[in-house]
């Protein structure tokens, strides 16, 4: 959904897992994920919106608002409660490994992983889930200045904070910041925990009513908990109505909902190459699909789908089309030869594969005009999708040489959780689709592109990287990345190649910007910068461009980030179309988090950019801001 960088969309898509959900009787969700996703070791990466801040903020506070509606204190019979997570810092664990430490500064943790919830709570999120992990020493499920100080107080939020599993017996038996489950059940609820995911035994009951007999935890501590899980049940109804008849849902799977269901799909793959305009491919040309992901709902769906590790997808969505049997309805069964080449191993691990048969899929070559190879990853989630390789398997990349070698034109498709390293395989591939895991009508809206039927919308909401030594995100620091070497008492530099950046994505027309204005060009930290850029369709297809408004700060006391996503606006254009974007973009936006932790928005010059348009703006005095909150 960050793909498609379209807010409305992602309301929308969030409303109807509302509807449907609430139609099973179930009042609250564990969602929307917004741990920045900025590590692709990391086995959640594809539950995020992405590795900014504010890409995140924006599609967190849509979903929030799809899922419970517009009035937190009355939540609607077809909407349900919202639990943002996890808060906060998850996705960047030192070691790339699921509920592993993280090494966080104060200055990051307020400016980019505070922001998505700080937008979501203030848009009425009615609870929220911790982090498992910890962050320079000390676990979040302990951390009174996280969860009182920052969020109840702060904020004087009144929602409700739950832990996620079993994590305070983690404090004791994993953390090691206390002796036994008593110790630290007092330190998680003095710390702000209001209700425990409790999954193995009933001591915690027993042991929490011993420590408010010691005073050990206040008894105000208690009411304040009690109050807000009470609070949450109220908003929900659930004392005047605990459950629901499904047969008052009659939209529930129906066809109203399959074709957001397609929308979303289609406007979230991305296209990342497109050698000679190969795509969209003319019909009546025969297609060889092949690789472990081609006739796979497993892949599609990924991870939390029908089952924990989406194991259950093959099974529970048999009706839906995999990519072989979407390209067989679109293309002609006639048209199609399907041979894997690779295939995944049944009841096995994800990350197993069966002996290859790629002499079988090369000979199947033969046959075809162009080759479909669908590469990436099995299903997987949490813990078990930790991986000590990010290269994609060798096995894969073999096929894909093997099939390189007969000479045909090769559409390489990325079905993947997170972006595996293809750095050898890419170039030899004409045309390259990254579809992430788009569900259940993924192979419909691929078939869809791939046809010309539909158009590419989507950008990258992550970095892509290159090489292993090369992870990076898009807003790092100057000297991360130094492509010429340093003159002094010895030559440095510090190069990272990347293999699409965030924000990249083609289409099958073209776009191009011109007059990027701005209403003041001196303005406070009050101010409300009003920015407008011409886009113009040059191309001979209909076609969606998101328009990324991007800041660099191009001097400050803590090294700027190179540049920021501040605004974005998706439009939709006729050929020859020309339409005038208005972003905004608040002065105090512009601000940082200085080294003692408070915002600061320093006198200095900004350089905006807009595709290749760009234009400087001055903010002429210094401001600090005492409350930790512009």
């Amino acid at each position: 959904m960050a793909a498609t960088f379209n807010r409305a969309l992602t309301r929308e898509t969030s409303r109807i897992s509302a509807y449907e959900t609430k139609a099973g009787s179930i009042p609250w969700t564990y969602a929307p994920v917004t741990d920045l996703g900025r590590d692709p070791r990391w086995p959640r990466l594809w539950e995020s919106y992405g590795e900014d801040a504010y890409l995140n903020a924006e599609m967190g506070r849509e979903s929030v608002l799809g899922f419970q509606g517009n009035d937190p204190n009355h939540i609607g019979t077809n909407y349900i409660a919202a639990c943002v997570k996890h808060y906060m810092g998850y996705g960047v664990p030192v070691s790339g490994k699921d509920r592993t430490p993280s090494s966080i500064t104060l200055q990051d943790m307020r400016e980019k992983h505070f922001a998505p919830y700080l937008e979501m709570v203030r848009n009425g999120a009615l609870s929220l889930m911790v982090n498992s992990a910890m962050n320079n020493g000390l676990p979040f499920h302990a951390n009174y200045e996280l969860l009182t100080t920052w969020l109840k107080e702060d904020l004087n939020w009144d929602g409700m904070i739950v832990t996620d599993w079993s994590d305070i017996n983690n404090l004791y038996t994993r953390d090691r910041v206390a002796k036994d489950k008593k110790e630290v059940i007092k330190m998680a609820i003095n710390a702000g925990i209001d209700m425990a995911m409790e999954p193995y035994d009933l001591s915690f009951c027993t042991l929490l009513k011993e420590l408010v007999q010691e005073g050990e935890v206040p008894m105000s501590r208690i009411d304040d908990a009690v109050r807000r899980v009470l609070r949450l049940k109220y908003r929900l109804n659930l004392f005047e109505k605990p459950w629901y008849n499904y047969k008052d849902f009659p939209l529930f799977g129906g066809p109203e909902h399959a074709a957001v269901a397609l929308k979303a799909a289609e406007e979230s793959m991305v296209l990342l190459k497109n050698t000679d305009n190969i795509l969209p491919l003319a019909p009546g040309k025969k297609l060889l699909i092949t690789g472990p992901n081609a006739h796979s709902m497993r892949t599609l769906n990924g991870g939390w789908s029908y089952s924990w590790q989406g194991d259950k997808a093959d099974e529970c969505a048999a009706d839906h089309n995999t990519i072989l049997e979407a390209f067989t309805n679109k293309f002609g069964a006639k048209n199609i030869i399907y041979e894997a080449g690779v295939t995944y191993k049944q009841g096995g691990s994800w990350w197993e594969e069966n002996a290859p048969e790629i002499d079988k899929a090369v000979a199947a070559a033969a046959g075809a005009d162009y080759i479909i190879a669908c590469i990436g990853e099995n299903s997987y989630c949490e813990t078990p999708g930790n991986l000590t390789n990010l290269f994609l398997s060798e096995n894969q990349i073999n096929l894909v040489k093997a099939l390189a070698a007969t000479g045909k034109p090769i559409i390489l498709i990325l079905n993947e959780g997170r972006p595996r390293l293809i750095a050898d395989i890419e170039p030899l591939a004409a045309a390259v689709v990254h579809i992430m895991l788009p569900g259940n009508y993924g192979g419909d809206a691929l078939a869809n592109l791939i046809a010309g039927d539909a158009n590419f919308s989507g950008k990258m909401p992550f970095t892509y990287p290159k090489e292993i030594n090369s992870l990076v995100t898009y807003d790092h620091k100057p000297s991360e990345h130094i492509g010429r070497q340093m003159e002094g008492a010895y030559n440095y530099d510090a190069v990272v190649n990347v293999q699409w950046a965030f924000g990249y994505g083609q289409s099958y027309t073209t776009f191009a910007y011109s007059n990027l204005h701005v209403d003041k060009t001196r303005f406070t930290a009050d101010d409300v910068l009003t920015f407008t850029v011409d886009v113009k369709n040059t191309g001979q297809r209909a076609g969606q461009e998101s328009v990324l408004l991007f800041s660099s700060d191009l001097v400050a006391p803590l090294t700027p980030d190179v540049r920021r996503l501040r605004a974005f606006e998706k439009v939709e254009l006729a050929p020859g179309e020309t339409t005038t974007v208005t972003l905004k973009l608040k002065g105090s936006d512009l601000a940082f988090v200085g080294y003692d932790g408070k915002w600061i928005l320093e006198e200095g010059d900004f350089r905006i950019q807009a595709g290749d348009q760009v234009v400087n703006i001055l903010y002429a005095e210094t401001k600090k801001w005492d409350t930790p909150n512009k």
